[in-house]
C-alpha cells in the first residue's frame, strides 16, 4: 500500500500536531532505556501531547512504563522492520492526543508486554498499581487475535466482555487497530482485506457507539482505501483536485465570523474539511459536487447558551435550510455526542452546513469516552477497588443502554455464529429510539424496534407470554414498529405456558428479542410448529367486557355518566365525535337500532343532523355535576403545542397527575414545528376537567388546549 494510502486522511485533514515519525523512534529507542531522573526522549511527542490535555499530569510513571517496556521489547521487531517499541509509542500517541488519562497511556505503554515478553501481571500490578494492571490484563485478553473466521466471534465476545467492565480497555484496543491499519501494507492483499472487514464490520461501530469519532473517521478511510480501491482512488483525485481552495465556505466562514463578532458573540469559527469517506457519500448522494460539500463549518463557543445564540444570529443573518436542523444539544445522540446542526445559504447560493457545539462538547465528540477518563474511581479508588453494586454489575454511568443490551444478550447466545451474527445486526443500526413505560420508566432500543422488542427489553423471558400491546394508549399488534417518544403499555398472559410463535422473528430486530424467541422455539417443538396461538398481527388482550374496549362510546356498557332523554328505556349512548360530560348542554338524536346518541349542543353534528331534517331528543345530566364519583366520563382533547424532547412524556404525566386515564391518543406530524396531540380520556370526576385542561395548558411548549369538535356521520 503507498504512504498515502495508508492514510487517506492527510490530504484533506490538517493536524494540529504532526503524527509521529516512526523511523526517528526506531532509533531512539535503540538507544536503550536512560536514567529514570529524566523523561526519554522517545516519549517527548507522548508527554508534549498528554500535557496539551492534561497540565499537571505527573509524567514520571510514564517514563517508567516506557522504560520497562522498551527494555521488554528490545530486540522484537515488526514486519516493518522497525523496533517493536515503536508501536506501543504511536498506539499510547494516538491516545494521548485525544486527552486520555495518564493511567490509560501508562497501560497502552505495556499493552503487550505480558503478552509478547517475559513480563508478568503481578510484575505490572506490583510497579504500577491495581488499575493499571487491570488495564493491561484486559488488553491481553483481547491480544490472542487470530482473524480467521472460526475464531472471530469468540475474539469479539471476548472484547465485549472487556468493554463492558471498563471502556478504557477498548479505547486501547481501537487505537492499537487504528495503528495496525496505518501499517497494513506490509501485509499480503487478502490478509489486509481481512483485517480491513473485521474493522469495518465491528470496530468502526464500536468506535462510532463509543463516541471515538476521531478514530472511527480514519479507520473509515484506511477501510474504504483497502475494499474500494477504485472508488478511493477517483475520490482522491476529486479532494485533490478542490484542493485547498475553498473559496466558497472561506468566504461563508468570515461572513459567519463578522456577524458574531457584531452580535458580540465570543466564537471560533473553523472550516472543518471531510474526511474520504464523508466526500464518498455526498457525492453518490449529490452527485456533482459543489465547493461548499468538501467540508462543514465549525463553530466553537464557551457554553451552551452561546450555541443557541449563535443559532439564532445565523438564522437571522443568513437564510436557513430548515430542513437541516437538529438538536442534538437537547437531545444527544446514544453515543454522547451533542450539537446543534444546521445549514445556511451564502451570498451566491452556496449551501454550507454548520455544527454548533462547546468546546468540551468538541472534545466529547471527537474523542468519546476517551476524554472521560476513569467513569468508576471516585475520590481517588481505583477501578480495581471500586465497590460494586449489589447485581455485581460495575457502576459506569457513562455505559449507554446499547453496550448494557449487548453484554445481556452475549450470555443468553448459545454458539458463535449467533453471537457473530447477532453482533453484526446490532452494531449495523445507527440510531436509537426512547420508548416510555407506562410504569413511568424507560426503554432504549434499536430504530425500527417493535412492541416485540420492547416487550424483551422489559420483560426478558417473561415475555414470551406477551399477548398485545397499547401503543399511545391504543390497542396494537406485537408487529407495530415504534417510534422516539411512544408510551408502550405491554399485555402478558396469565397463562405461564404461553409462548412466542415463529412469526415473531419477523418482527424482532434485537439480539435480545431474537436469542430468547429463537431458544423458546428450540425447546418447544410445537411452537415453532404453528400450534401456538399467541401472534404478533393476532394479539389477545386480558378478557374484559367488549364494550370498555379503546374507542368504545357506549354509555350503557359499564361506567358511563347517567342521562335522562326523552325517549323512555331508549339506550343512551355519547357522542365520540364531542364527548359530552357534565355540566355540557346536551341534545340528543335517535339513531337506528332505537338508541339515543347525546351531543354538546355546540357539536358540529346538532346543527348538521337539524338541517337535514332530524328530531332532536330532548336530554339532560342526572348528575348536573358530575360529581356523584360512581361513574366514568370520556372526553376528547386537543393540545396544541411547539415540538420539543419530552414534550408527549410531560402531557402523560400531567394527565396522570389529574387521575386521568388515556383511552386513545394521536399526534400529528409535526408542521413548522408544531404538533398536535389529540387525546380521549375518561374521567372518575367530571368536574375535574377544567383543572386536567389548565394542568395540560401549564405544560412548557403547550399553547392551547381544547375540546375537540370531531367529525361524526349523522347515524
Amino acid at each position: 500500500m503507498s504512504a498515502e494510502a495508508a492514510n487517506p486522511g492527510a490530504p484533506l485533514r490538517k493536524r494540529g500536531r504532526a503524527r509521529i515519525d516512526l523511523r526517528r523512534l526506531s532509533r531512539v529507542a535503540l538507544l536503550g532505556p536512560v536514567s529514570r531522573d529524566r523523561l526519554p526522549d522517545a516519549i517527548g511527542h507522548v508527554a508534549e501531547a498528554h500535557r496539551a490535555h492534561h497540565p499537571d499530569a505527573d509524567l514520571t510513571i510514564l517514563s517508567r512504563a516506557y522504560i520497562l517496556a522498551e527494555s521488554s521489547h528490545r530486540g522484537q521487531m515488526r514486519k516493518s522492520g522497525e523496533p517493536y517499541i515503536t508501536h506501543p509509542l504511536a498506539v499510547t500517541l494516538i491516545l494521548a492526543e485525544l486527552g486520555a488519562g495518564t493511567t490509560t497511556l501508562t497501560a497502552s505503554l505495556l499493552h503487550d508486554t505480558v503478552e509478547d515478553t517475559e513480563v508478568t501481571l503481578d510484575q505490572v500490578r506490583e510497579e504500577f498499581g491495581d488499575e493499571v494492571c487491570y488495564l493491561v490484563d484486559g488488553v491481553t485478553k483481547l491480544e490472542k487475535v487470530d482473524y480467521g473466521a472460526a475464531a472471530e466471534p469468540e475474539t469479539f465476545r471476548k472484547m465485549l466482555v472487556a468493554t463492558g467492565n471498563d471502556v478504557r480497555v477498548m479505547s486501547i484496543k481501537l487505537a492499537d487497530r487504528l495503528h495496525n491499519m496505518r501499517t497494513l501494507g506490509v501485509m499480503r492483499p487478502e490478509k489486509q482485506a481481512r483485517i480491513a472487514k473485521v474493522t469495518r464490520d465491528v470496530l468502526i461501530p464500536l468506535a462510532e457507539r463509543l463516541g471515538v469519532q476521531a478514530l472511527k473517521t480514519e479507520l473509515e478511510d484506511l477501510v474504504f482505501a483497502i475494499l474500494h480501491p477504485e472508488e478511493y482512488e477517483r475520490t482522491r483525485a476529486l479532494i485533490s483536485a478542490w484542493g485547498d481552495a475553498q473559496g466558497p465556505l472561506t468566504e461563508i466562514a468570515d461572513g459567519v465570523r463578522s456577524t458574531l463578532r457584531e452580535a458580540g458573540i465570543s466564537a471560533e469559527v473553523l472550516i472543518r474539511p471531510r474526511h474520504f469517506v464523508s466526500v464518498h457519500r455526498v457525492r453518490a448522494k449529490r452527485g456533482d459536487m459543489r465547493g461548499t460539500d468538501f467540508g462543514r463549518l465549525l463553530v466553537l463557543v464557551g457554553e451552551d447558551a452561546d450555541c443557541y445564540a449563535v443559532l439564532g444570529e445565523l438564522h437571522t443573518c443568513f437564510t436557513p435550510v430548515i430542513s437541516e436542523f437538529k438538536d442534538f444539544i437537547a437531545a444527544p445522540k446514544f453515543n454522547l455526542y451533542q450539537s446543534l446542526h444546521t445549514a445556511v445559504v451564502g451570498p451566491d447560493g452556496a449551501v454550507a452546513e454548520v455544527l454548533i457545539r462547546t468546546h468540551r462538547m468538541h472534545t466529547v465528540a471527537e474523542a468519546g469516552v476517551v476524554a472521560l477518563g476513569n467513569p468508576y474511581a471516585q475520590d481517588g479508588t481505583t477501578a480495581a477497588h471500586q465497590a460494586e453494586p449489589a447485581d455485581g454489575e460495575r457502576a459506569d454511568p457513562t455505559r449507554p443502554g446499547w453496550l448494557s443490551r449487548l453484554l445481556d444478550w452475549q450470555e443468553a447466545a448459545t454458539d458463535s455464529d449467533t453471537f457473530w451474527a447477532t453482533l453484526r445486526a446490532d452494531l449495523a443500526q445507527d440510531r436509537e429510539i426512547t420508548v416510555f413505560r407506562t410504569d413511568g420508566g424507560t426503554l432504549g432500543l434499536p430504530a425500527g424496534a417493535s412492541c416485540v422488542d420492547a416487550a424483551y427489553a422489559q420483560y426478558g423471558e417473561e415475555a414470551h407470554g406477551c399477548i398485545g400491546a397499547h401503543v399511545n394508549g391504543r390497542l396494537a399488534t406485537l408487529g407495530t414498529a415504534l417510534n422516539d417518544g411512544d408510551t408502550v403499555q405491554l399485555l402478558l398472559a396469565q397463562d405461564a405456558s404461553s409462548g412466542p410463535s415463529p412469526e415473531w422473528l419477523d418482527h424482532a430486530r434485537t439480539p435480545t428479542a431474537r436469542i430468547a424467541i429463537t431458544a423458546w422455539l428450540q425447546a418447544h417443538p410445537e411452537g415453532a410448529q404453528g400450534t401456538h396461538k399467541s401472534r404478533p398481527d393476532a394479539p389477545r388482550p386480558p378478557a374484559q367486557p367488549a364494550d370498555d374496549a379503546p374507542g368504545s362510546r357506549s354509555a350503557a356498557a359499564g361506567r358511563a355518566p347517567s342521562v335522562a332523554v326523552g325517549t323512555p328505556g331508549a339506550p343512551v349512548r355519547l357522542a365520540g365525535c364531542c364527548t359530552p360530560v357534565p355540566p355540557d348542554r346536551i341534545t340528543g338524536f335517535t339513531v337506528r337500532g332505537g338508541a339515543v346518541t347525546v351531543h354538546r349542543d355546540e357539536c358540529p353534528a346538532v346543527a348538521r343532523m337539524r338541517a337535514v331534517g332530524r328530531t332532536a331528543v330532548e336530554a339532560r345530566w342526572n348528575d348536573p355535576d358530575g360529581r356523584s364519583g360512581t361513574t366514568d366520563y370520556r372526553v376528547t382533547l386537543v393540545a396544541e403545542s411547539f415540538g420539543r424532547p419530552r414534550l408527549l412524556a410531560d402531557l402523560t404525566e400531567a394527565i396522570a397527575t389529574a387521575e386521568a386515564a388515556i383511552v386513545s391518543a394521536t399526534v400529528e406530524p409535526p408542521s413548522e414545528q408544531r404538533v398536535r396531540h389529540t387525546y380521549t380520556l375518561q374521567l372518575p370526576d367530571a368536574a375535574g376537567l377544567p383543572g386536567l385542561m389548565r394542568a395540560m395548558r401549564d405544560v412548557p411548549g403547550v399553547y392551547d388546549v381544547s375540546r375537540a369538535q370531531q367529525p361524526a356521520a349523522t347515524g
